[in-house]
C-alpha cells in the first residue's frame, strides 16, 4: 500500500466565531474540533500529518504536540497557498496525500478509508470527497462528465441555472498523487476577485494534462459541515453527540432518553450500566459496568467501579469504587477516593479524601482532607475542620470508628479505631483506640424558667 500523508488546513483565523478562542481549538463534546480530524487521520494510518496554521499557531502546536508536525502560513493567502506551505516537507515523497480542513470534526475515518480505495480503484490523480445535500445553495456543485469522472467544480455564484440543480457538493476533502499535486500548484494562479489562490483550481491543471479526476461520495451528509460560526458549531455538538450517544448504545449501554444525555468523546462505559436523563458525562471518565448514572448527575474525569449509583450528584476528578452509592445532591470534589461498597448520602460534600470500604457518610456533611477508614459511620451534620484560614490540616478516622450527629473533628486529629465521638461533640485531640469521647457542655435545666420570665412580662 502507498504511503498516505495528511494536510490539515488550520490556518484561517475564523473571525466569524467572534471569540477569542482560535477557530479549531473550539470543542466539539469536549474535543477540540481539530483534535477530532486528528484522531480520524491517524485511525486510516497517515504515515506522516502536517498541520498548516496561522494566527494562534503556539496553541494549536500545544494541542496537537506529537501527533504533527507544523509549517507557518503567515499571510492568508488562500487554500492552494496554505498546500503550497507543506512542499518542502513533501516534495519528495511518492504516495497518496489527503487534504482536510481543521474544521471538519465530523469527518470520520471509514470515509476516509473509502475515499482512498476508490482513488487507487479509478487510478485517479486527483479524487474529490463529496456530499448529496438536500438543498445545496451556497455549496460548490462538482459537475461529472459522461462518464463519471469530475469535469470541473463551480461555486454556486459562478453556477448556470443547470448547474444549480445539480446536488452533488463539494466537501473541500480531496485525495492526490503527491508528486502530480505539487507540480499543479506551481501553476496556481490568483486570477480572481479575492486574489487567492484555490485549491479546486488544481483540477483544471491535471485535466490539461490528460489526468484522471474522480468523486467519491460519502453517505452522510453531516460529515461535511465546516464549523465557521457558533451556529455551526452549535449543528456540529449535536450531530457529533447522536453519534457518541448510539456508539455507546450499540455497545450495550442504555440512554433513557439520548436527546437529554450529555456524553463528551472520551468517555467509555461498561455493559449493561443506564443513563437517566440529564446526565453529563464528562473529560476522560471511565464508567464500569452495571452502573446506574443519573438523573441530573455530571461526572468529569472520574473512575466508576461496577454497580455504582450516582443520582442528582456531581462528581469530579476522583475514583469512585464498586457498588457505591452516592446521592441524591452530594458532591464529590477533586482527588477523592471513594472505596467499595461506600454509602455517600445527600447533601454530603467530599473533598480531597479516602473513605474506606463499607463506610457511611449519610447526609449534611463535609469530609475535607481526610482520611476514613473501613466500616466508618459519620453521623448527620458532622464535618472535618480542615482549614484554619491560612493552611489545610488533615483529619484520621481509623476503622470500625462512630461518628455521632452533628460533631466538628478540628485537624489536625486522628481518631482510633473502634471510638466513639457522642453527638454535638467539637473533638480537638486525639481520641485513643475503643474510647468514647465527649466533647460538650453539660446539660443544665432550669426549673419553672418559662414561667418566672412571664411573671416578669
Amino acid at each position: 500500500m502507498s504511503n498516505r500523508y495528511v494536510i490539515i488546513l488550520a490556518a484561517g483565523q475564523g473571525t466569524r466565531m467572534k471569540s477569542k478562542l482560535y477557530k479549531v481549538l473550539h470543542p466539539v463534546c469536549g474535543k477540540p474540533m481539530v483534535q477530532h480530524v486528528i484522531d480520524q487521520m491517524l485511525d486510516v494510518g497517515a504515515d506522516q500529518i502536517i498541520t498548516v496554521v496561522g494566527h494562534g499557531a503556539e496553541l494549536v502546536k500545544k494541542e496537537l504536540e506529537g501527533k504533527s508536525d507544523f509549517v507557518l502560513q503567515e499571510k492568508q493567502l488562500g487554500t492552494a497557498h496554505a498546500v503550497l506551505q507543506t512542499y518542502d516537507l513533501l516534495k519528495e515523497k511518492d504516495g497518496l496525500t489527503l487534504v482536510v480542513c481543521g474544521d471538519t470534526p465530523l469527518l470520520k475515518a471509514d470515509t476516509i478509508q473509502s475515499l482512498m480505495e476508490h482513488h487507487n480503484k479509478e487510478k485517479a490523480t486527483m479524487t474529490v470527497l463529496t456530499a448529496i445535500a438536500d438543498d445545496p445553495t451556497g455549496y460548490g456543485r462538482v459537475i461529472r462528465n459522461d462518464k463519471g469522472f469530475v469535469e470541473k467544480i463551480v461555486e454556486h455564484k459562478d453556477a448556470s441555472e443547470v448547474e444549480r440543480l445539480v446536488k452533488e457538493i463539494n466537501t473541500g476533502t480531496y485525495c492526490f498523487d503527491n508528486q502530480a499535486l505539487f507540480a499543479a500548484l506551481q501553476k496556481v494562479s490568483n486570477n480572481n476577485v479575492q486574489q487567492e489562490y484555490y485549491l479546486p483550481d488544481v483540477l483544471e491543471i491535471l485535466k490539461s494534462n490528460g489526468e484522471v479526476v474522480s468523486a467519491f461520495v460519502t453517505n452522510d451528509f453531516s460529515e461535511s459541515l465546516g464549523v465557521n460560526d457558533r451556529v455551526a458549531l452549535a449543528q456540529a455538538e449535536k450531530l457529533m453527540q447522536k453519534r457518541i450517544n448510539e456508539t455507546h448504545m450499540r455497545n450495550g449501554v442504555t440512554i433513557i432518553d439520548p436527546d437529554q444525555t450529555y456524553i463528551e468523546a472520551g468517555v467509555t462505559i461498561g455493559q449493561d450500566t443506564v443513563i437517566y436523563p440529564g446526565t453529563i458525562l464528562k473529560g476522560n471518565t471511565n464508567i464500569a459496568s452495571d452502573c446506574t448514572i443519573g438523573p441530573n448527575s455530571e461526572i468529569n474525569n472520574c473512575i466508576i467501579g461496577e454497580g455504582t449509583v450516582v443520582r442528582q450528584s456531581v462528581a469530579i476528578d476522583s475514583n469512585i469504587g464498586s457498588f457505591v452509592q452516592v446521592g441524591p445532591f452530594a458532591h464529590i470534589r477533586p482527588e477523592s477516593m471513594i472505596a467499595n461498597e461506600v454509602r455517600i448520602g445527600n447533601f454530603v460534600e467530599i473533598k480531597k479524601s479516602s473513605i474506606g470500604k463499607s463506610s457511611k457518610v449519610s447526609h449534611l456533611s463535609y469530609i475535607g482532607d481526610a482520611e476514613i477508614g473501613s466500616g466508618v459511620n459519620v453521623g448527620c451534620g458532622s464535618i472535618t475542620v480542615n482549614y484554619d484560614g491560612v493552611n489545610k490540616y488533615k483529619t484520621v478516622v481509623e476503622d470500625d470508628a462512630f461518628i455521632g450527629c452533628n460533631s466538628n473533628l478540628v485537624a489536625p486529629v486522628t481518631v482510633g479505631k473502634g471510638a466513639f465521638i457522642a453527638a454535638g461533640s467539637t473533638i480537638t485531640n486525639n481520641v485513643p483506640p475503643q474510647a468514647l469521647s465527649i466533647a460538650r457542655a453539660r446539660q443544665v435545666n432550669k426549673e419553672d424558667y418559662t414561667a418566672k420570665m412571664n411573671r416578669k412580662k
